[in-house]
């Protein structure tokens, strides 16, 4: 028979690296956690973990049984919160990890409102530009930006928007007094480039002739930077060009600190998904909570 207990030991093992940060994660003793994996070991005549002085690794066999445990785990709990909901409503833990930027301007405002209506939830809400793995950091939820990459993942659009070429008027002013009229003047500007993406100075351009074309920055970026926040701020100082959401520059160009350049071309719209792992049973807390997550959205767009 499973013992659920011992494979969530092994699992916060195998994350952490270490027997004693996982027993203090659990609130046990380092000593309780070494007997209950070695008993799990035993049960399954198979080791699951490599032990040195400074650090604990998975083997090859033990790798396989981590991600299983991961899914296995997401299900049981899936399903407890299942009966849970239908006599206390919505408890548990919801972590969710997104951007830096769209988290503090949307995701935050709805985790809480959605914490109102569910007083016994906990959120857990975790802020970065890198795309953290769902399984290995026990994410209910993560929210994506931009053009989703194939994933093994479910995932749910939540909502669109433009991205914008932006410039400040002193980098305008400095480097293109004529302006940029054309999409071969703006190739060759200085950019920003985030160091994230794999073509971040290429891009698909539907030119106000209903053309589409191929539009590439020509000489390396100027300066590249891990968020989004970093390129605004670059280009508020007159670094260079960025390209940027529409909803993250909206207010610079309403005060004139930023010039949205080439208006009449339109770069690919970005998506915002909300991906979830895919197991056999979807918690009622990720269903609902991207549920509230597009209701609000739709009504921010409304505003």
């Amino acid at each position: 028979m499973l013992n659920f207990q011992r494979l969530e030991m092994f699992v916060n093992v195998a994350a952490a690296g270490s027997f004693t940060a996982a027993a203090a994660t659990m609130g046990l003793t380092k000593a309780v956690v070494s007997f209950n994996i070695k008993q799990l070991e035993a049960e399954l005549g198979v080791a699951l973990l490599h032990r040195t002085t400074r650090r604990v690794s998975l083997t090859g066999a033990g790798e396989g049984f981590y991600q299983r445990c991961l899914l296995l785990l997401q299900d049981a709990e899936s399903v407890l919160d299942e009966v849970r909901l239908d006599h206390q409503g919505l408890s548990g833990t919801l972590r969710l990890t997104t951007t830096p930027e769209y988290g503090a301007r949307v995701v935050v405002p709805a985790l809480t409102s959605f914490s109102e209506r569910h007083p016994q939830l906990r959120i857990q809400q975790v802020s970065s530009s890198q795309h953290n793995d769902l399984i290995s950091g026990r994410f209910d939820v993560a929210i994506r930006l931009g053009q989703l990459a194939d994933s093994s993942h479910h995932a749910t659009l939540i909502d669109s928007f433009a991205i914008l070429p932006v410039a400040s008027p002193a980098y305008l002013q400095r480097y293109a007094p004529q302006g940029l009229n054309t999409l071969e003047q703006l190739a060759q500007a200085k950019w920003l480039a985030h160091s994230r993406l794999s073509t971040p100075l290429s891009w698909v351009v539907t030119t106000p002739q209903k053309v589409s074309c191929l539009f590439s920055v020509e000489p390396d970026a100027c300066v590249t930077a891990d968020s989004a926040a970093a390129l605004l701020s670059f280009a508020l100082h007159g670094a260079g060009i960025a390209l940027l959401p529409q909803w993250l520059v909206a207010e610079h160009v309403a005060k004139q600190k930023l010039t949205v350049l080439l208006p009449d071309h339109q770069f690919p719209r970005q998506g915002v998904y909300a991906l979830y792992p895919n197991t056999r049973y979807v918690p009622e807390k990720v269903r609902l909570f991207i549920e509230h997550l597009r209701a609000s959205v739709g009504e921010v767009n409304e505003v």
